[in-house]
């Protein structure tokens, strides 16, 4: 379902993309001048942040991985299936040494909104069923 993205990654000219399933639209762009660099995320009235870094650390741990990984979107305050994209953007034990999320109580939902960028930019493939989505690295 790769489709062309739109916009340019810039605050004004943000990436329009959408959820795994499609149902909803959100922005997204680059803030390098942010510390530390960040991917902004608007999704309606609210902005989430997540490291910059993400995109690469997340490609380079999918190819780890050598196959699909559950997506496994979850809140902040709700606990993340092991296992998933969502756990490895909150652990300790990834690049980071915890969340990739920057903005307290908004750090979650990692697993939702960043593997359609990476989708979109050519660094992953992404399923698009209704829930229970994966992806793998390209």
């Amino acid at each position: 379902m790769t489709e062309a993205i739109v916009g340019s990654g810039t605050r004004d000219d943000p990436w329009l993309l959408r959820t795994p399933p499609g149902t909803s639209e959100y922005r997204m762009y680059r803030d390098e001048s942010a510390d530390p660099p960040s991917l902004v995320c608007v999704v309606g009235t609210t902005t989430l942040a997540y490291r910059l870094r993400c995109l690469d650390d997340l490609q380079a741990m999918l190819r780890d991985a050598g196959d699909w990984v559950p997506l496994g979107s979850a809140d902040e305050q709700k606990p993340a299936a092991a296992g998933t994209v969502e756990a490895w953007a909150r652990s300790g034990t990834n690049p980071v040494g915890g969340w990739y999320g920057l903005k307290k109580g908004l750090r979650g939902r990692f697993g939702m909104y960043v593997p359609p960028l990476m989708e979109a930019l050519d660094l992953a493939e992404l399923e698009h069923n209704p829930r229970g989505n994966r992806m793998r690295a390209r």
